[in-house]
């Protein structure tokens, strides 16, 4: 059965989930830009129309199922159905992120900076819910258009975190451990359908989500950048145009068609280096 290549993508406001976007519109695919900043999903957008693709923004929410529903329905109508969709909104909050990488004494009556022990619930929550039920819901929706079609898969997008958990970042460490766990799942439980589950791990990578933990505020690189250069053995941070290739091999329906239920990670050797 062949079937128009359609492709959803959430946060596709964001530099990686962008540069998604552009790469699966330039390998052929109608490409549905979701994020909740819908003004710069319609900006990546414009670009891919620019240079002869076929893209459509949506401001979606992806943890609001009646939002992903309607979405649905107008992706449907207005590109066809789904056949790859990249589950890349995630993030960290401020709110779920401690002041101190190691406990310190007194921390436990501190109420002046965010400690592990006042860690803000609503806070954690936020993060947690973004970046695992953010991959459940979107699929959930989309996943359905591929039951029966040929060349589907999804990608989800995991993280360093989820191989050793980093400090300071609790929330978001656990979620994306879970959302490789997620995509293993899901791959067990999608095998006998033909649609192929897998992750991308990226490594470090300067965004405007990471900012305020990479950089200091005139420009200079924070302590804790120092500290992921000196444990990256390729000493940088990646280019979003570096993650391209994982993806485009596990999206390629014959070069990977026995691959699923495994996660990829790009990360310049930072996962292979025990520090010594």
């Amino acid at each position: 059965m062949n079937q128009k290549k359609v492709c959803v993508v959430t946060g596709a406001g964001g530099v990686l989930c962008s540069a998604f976007s552009k790469e699966m519109a330039r390998n052929g695919y109608a490409v549905a830009l979701l994020d909740l900043n819908v003004e710069a999903a319609e900006k990546y957008a414009e670009e891919i129309r620019a240079e002869g693709g076929t893209a459509v923004a949506y401001k979606a929410n992806v943890l609001d199922k009646e939002c992903l529903e309607e979405i649905h329905a107008n992706v449907l109508k207005d590109l066809g159905p789904c056949t790859v969709l990249i589950n890349g909104a995630g993030g960290n909050s401020g709110r779920a992120t401690t002041a101190h990488e190691y406990f310190e004494e007194g921390d436990q009556d501190r109420d002046d900076i965010l400690t592990f022990f006042n860690l803000d619930k609503s806070g954690f929550d936020f993060v947690f819910d973004l970046n695992i039920k953010g991959v459940l819901m979107p699929t959930q929706i989309f996943a359905k258009d591929m039951i029966g079609a040929e060349g589907c898969s999804i990608i989800n997008i995991s993280s360093m975190n989820a191989y050793t958990p980093l400090t300071k970042i609790p929330a978001y460490s656990s979620a994306k451990a879970a959302v490789s766990n997620f995509t293993q799942w899901l791959a067990v439980h999608f095998a006998k359908t033909g649609i192929r589950v897998n992750a991308i791990a990226p490594g470090f990578f300067s965004t405007i989500q990471n900012k305020a933990l990479l950089w200091n505020p005139d420009g200079t690189p924070t302590a804790r950048t120092g500290k992921i250069l000196a444990a990256t053995p390729m000493g940088r941070f990646g280019e979003p145009e570096e993650l391209l290739g994982a993806l485009k091999f596990l999206t390629d329906a014959q070069a990977a068609s026995f691959v699923t239920g495994v996660v990829i990670p790009v990360d310049g050797g930072f996962s292979a280096y025990s520090g010594v």
